[in-house]
C-alpha cells in the first residue's frame, strides 16, 4: 500500500476527482489537498479587491482573508461531494496545521510539515481526506506548498500536482524530469513566472523530504 498526496488546482478540482477515486481503489492511501485559486480571484474582482500574487502566494488582506475562507469551504464541499461516500472534508486551520506567517503578504503563511491525527485516523479508516489549504489563525497557505508540506509530514511515498498545463514547460516543451538543484536555479534566477512558481518550489520541497513528486508530465527528483 503506498500512501499519495493529490493536490487539486481550483481549475481541475471537478474534473480530476475520478483519477483520485482509481488511486484509492487501487488500494493507496490518498489525502487530497485542493485550491480555489479561480474562485477567490473572481470574487475579490466582484468586490471591487485587488487581486494581488508575489512570488505565486496570493497577497492576502484581511477583507480578502473572509473571501478566501468562504472559497475555500464551498471548493471543499464540492470536491467531498464528488468522492462520496469515502470523503471526508477537513479545514486546516482547524485540524492544527502550522504556518510561519509571511508579514509582508498579509495573512498569509509558509507552512510547515506536520502529521495531523485526524488525517492519520482517516486514513485508517480507509477515507480520503479533503484538506483545504489554512492554517491555524486562520492563514492563507498556497496549497501546492501545503500539500508538500502535508506529504513530508506525513511520511507520503509519493506527491501529484494535478494541473491544467501538461508540466514544467522550458522554450516551448515539457521537461520529463528535473533534479532539485537545476530547480532552484530556474527558481532563483527569475526565468518562471506564475502558477508554476508555487508548484515546482513545494515539488522541490517534497523531493527533498523524500516523496516522489510530480507535476504534470514533470517528475522532480532529489
Amino acid at each position: 500500500m503506498s500512501r499519495l498526496i493529490v493536490k487539486l488546482g481550483g481549475t481541475v478540482a471537478a474534473s480530476s476527482t475520478d483519477r483520485v477515486l482509481e488511486l484509492a481503489a487501487a488500494g493507496n492511501e490518498v489525502c487530497v489537498v485542493h485550491g480555489a485559486g479561480p474562485q477567490i480571484s473572481a470574487e475579490l474582482r466582484r468586490r471591487g479587491l485587488p487581486v494581488e500574487f508575489v512570488g505565486g502566494r496570493r497577497v492576502t488582506s484581511t477583507e480578502a482573508l473572509e473571501v478566501v475562507c468562504e472559497a475555500m469551504a464551498a471548493m471543499n464541499d464540492a470536491v467531498c461531494a464528488a468522492l462520496e461516500p469515502l470523503s471526508l472534508g477537513l479545514l486546516g486551520n482547524e485540524i492544527g496545521l502550522v504556518a510561519r506567517r509571511v508579514p509582508e503578504l498579509g495573512h498569509v503563511g509558509e507552512p510547515l510539515p506536520s502529521r495531523p491525527p485526524t488525517i492519520e485516523a482517516a486514513l485508517a479508516e480507509g477515507l480520503i481526506p479533503v484538506v483545504a489549504p489554512l492554517a491555524m489563525g486562520p492563514l492563507n497557505v498556497n496549497a501546492d506548498e501545503m500539500a508538500a508540506a502535508l506529504a513530508v509530514g506525513l511520511g507520503a511515498d509519493s506527491i501529484a500536482f494535478l494541473t491544467d498545463v501538461r508540466g514544467l514547460l522550458l522554450e516551448g516543451s515539457v521537461v520529463p524530469a528535473i533534479e532539485v538543484d537545476e530547480a532552484d536555479r530556474l527558481l532563483g534566477e527569475g526565468l518562471l513566472e506564475g502558477g508554476i512558481l508555487p508548484k515546482l518550489r513545494a515539488a522541490v520541497a517534497a523531493a527533498r523530504g523524500g516523496v516522489r513528486a510530480e507535476i504534470g508530465e514533470t517528475q522532480v527528483t532529489a
